[in-house]
């Protein structure tokens, strides 16, 4: 494959990563995905292949160079930037000088009813998002649907908080309320009431395959959601309720795997 050396930040090339790597929705425009980091790197040259996603670019660092190149040069296009240039158009405070572009998969439309499903309503931060993609994919769901108010799922900073996690799952975005038809239970967390988690688990009645719903850090789940859910469920806490979003869908998530296990 080819190697290019740029050295100007005035390279339309340039200009493109740049946006690529620090804008949120730039990848719905393009139709690229943009990776960035040593291990981000490294779990998708490990991952077995999606389909439609591609390794198009490898854009190093002089620094990287020398250990990233003999991984990919026989992969894809190579652009290798000096370090401050790499800095410049990077999303991380430390990087490791390494980024990829891959090809976006199409927008995956069909939804697998009897799959054992994660549910994000309105979930806006990315840092939570991403990690609650990581403790999906640790807990044996394979399927997640984002509905419209959620941070877009294969933004740079979702993709670098869930570490990889997208490479396990089939993932819809974009999608309303209507759209969540299933074929199997749904339960909804609720910390206004509900059946507590821990009662569930011990009486074994957290169904599986199921799909657990995660709400707006906020606002929690909308009505509409609660009420296509066949059970709510509430965390037991000690005093002020503490647990945001991510930490509350690894508990449920982990309580729903124990059950099966």
């Amino acid at each position: 494959m080819t190697s290019q050396t740029i050295t100007s930040r005035d390279n339309p090339q340039v200009k493109a990563l740049k946006r690529l790597a620090q804008t949120s929705d730039s990848y719905k425009e393009v139709g690229q995905v943009w990776l960035e980091g040593e291990h981000l790197c490294d779990a998708y040259l490990k991952a077995p292949s999606m389909p439609g996603m591609q390794l198009q670019k490898a854009v190093l660092s002089l620094s990287a160079k020398p250990h990233w190149l003999a991984l990919v040069e026989a992969l894809c296009e190579v652009i290798v930037l000096p370090d401050a240039l790499f800095e410049h158009i990077s999303g991380l405070p430390s990087s490791g000088g390494v980024g990829f572009v891959l090809s976006l998969p199409e927008q995956i439309s069909h939804i697998h009813k009897m799959a054992h499903t994660l549910v994000l309503d309105r979930v806006q931060d990315a840092g939570n998002v991403g990690s609650i993609l990581r403790s999906a994919a640790a807990f044996g769901v394979t399927q997640v649907l984002a509905l419209q108010g959620t941070a877009r799922l294969w933004s740079p900073k979702v993709l670098r908080a869930a570490m990889g996690a997208h490479f396990s799952l089939h993932i819809v975005e974009g999608l309303d309320v209507a759209d969540v038809d299933l074929d199997v239970p749904i339960l909804a967390t609720d910390v206004h009431g509900g059946a507590l988690l821990h009662e569930l688990q011990a009486a074994k009645k957290i169904p599986n395959p199921c799909a657990w719903v995660m709400g707006h850090e906020g606002q929690g789940v909308s009505q509409a959601l609660l009420d296509k859910a066949c059970e709510r469920v509430n965390i037991a806490q000690m005093g002020q309720e503490s647990l945001n979003v991510a930490a509350a869908a690894a508990v449920c998530l982990y309580a729903s795997m124990m059950h099966t296990s």
